[in-house]
């Protein structure tokens, strides 16, 4: 998606290419650093967010845990792995769509074993500075105004 209102508009088959992209390059990567990756993944491309929805990607090792009651345990160590990941998850979507991530949100769940990887793309003009759509900072105790 481009990054700014003047970019040249991105076609629908160019954006189905970058969401199979990305979904394989996360899927990838998942197998990569555990061995096993998800069985479905789905990336949704926004003007300023991708989302990546993977679902059966836990190891029959973590469904197993999770079945014996230890949900916590296996969700505290997706998290892990989301946090070593972070770095190669980032790199390969900057790669891929040309933009920087500004921020990385990742979750999972067991039960349904749905996760979710979230890019948050960093905004620019059309000359490559911060946009902030001509909204200025609130002072210290003023609340923000709403368009």
């Amino acid at each position: 998606m481009p990054d700014a209102p003047d970019a040249p508009a991105v076609s629908g088959t160019a954006v189905g290419s970058l969401s199979a992209a990305i979904s394989n390059a996360v899927v990838g990567l998942l197998h990569d650093y555990t061995g096993r990756g998800p069985t479905h993944a789905r990336t949704t491309i926004g003007p300023d967010t991708i989302v990546v929805t993977l679902r059966d990607s836990l190891t029959k090792a973590e469904r197993t845990l999770a079945q014996s009651g230890q949900e916590l345990e296996v969700l505290a160590m997706r998290r892990a792995f989301q946090n070593t990941m972070r770095e190669d998850l980032v790199a390969a979507v900057e790669r891929l769509t040309g933009r920087s991530v500004e921020a990385f949100l990742s979750d999972n769940l067991h039960d349904p074993d749905v996760a979710v990887e979230i890019f948050l793309m960093h905004r620019t003009d059309g000359n490559n500075h911060n946009s902030n759509h001509g909204a200025q900072a609130p002072s210290a105790g003023q609340r923000p105004e709403l368009p």
